[in-house]
């Protein structure tokens, strides 16, 4: 039985994307609740963010915004949000994106969802949690990806044990099965330094 509540979902403020993308976010967002699953994301309101979270609420689930001060006075924020936690920058606002979720999804994003998933790979492979995490590859959107960690292994950069690290999903309802099923990581107790060095 998955110990799931609630899931941490990165994704785009784009509104230039292809519409497969806003369809796999609303999908994501209905099936999200229909789990039970509180949505953690990046509060706001545009993109396939905000595809994403009226997707939950549409469908009577809770959604937990975060998101810096500088987009709030943007005027993007979602005030929607059941919860909306305001920071006053983008570090402390992936600490708590971070925090407040129990596993997570990467779906197609920008240079903000990268650095948000490697930052949360690097920390499950170095043992500083044990939190599933999924890549959802709509449309093989993450195929470019794939192919330089494969290339980053192979030139002796990226060792082995990133296997494991993370579950690629081609469909959204792969993802949530994925999450219904994982069984946490072990932590490692010990950070080996050369290794992590090399890693």
């Amino acid at each position: 039985m998955s110990a799931i509540s609630a899931v941490t979902v990165y994704c785009s403020s784009s509104k230039a994307v292809a519409s497969v993308y806003f369809q796999a976010a609303r999908e994501l967002g209905a099936q999200l609740a229909a789990s039970g699953w509180t949505l953690v994301y990046g509060g706001n309101n545009v993109g396939t963010m905000g595809a994403l979270a009226d997707a939950v609420r549409a469908a009577g689930g809770k959604v937990v915004g975060i998101t810096p001060r500088l987009l709030v006075d943007k005027g993007i924020a979602d005030t929607k949000c059941h919860e909306l936690t305001i920071t006053e920058g983008m570090r402390e606002r992936k600490q708590l994106m971070e925090q407040r979720g129990d596993a997570f999804i990467a779906m197609p994003g920008g240079i903000g969802t990268l650095e948000e998933i490697f930052e949360i790979m690097v920390g499950r492979h170095l043992g500083f949690h044990n939190k599933p995490i999924v890549l959802l590859n709509i449309e093989g959107y993450y195929g470019p990806l794939l192919e330089m960690l494969e290339q980053g292994r192979q030139a002796g950069f990226i060792r082995a044990q990133i296997d494991g690290l993370f579950f690629v999903a081609d469909t959204v309802s792969s993802a949530i099965q994925h999450l219904e099923t994982a069984a946490p990581r072990p932590l490692r107790k010990q950070i080996d330094v050369a290794s992590a060095a090399e890693s």
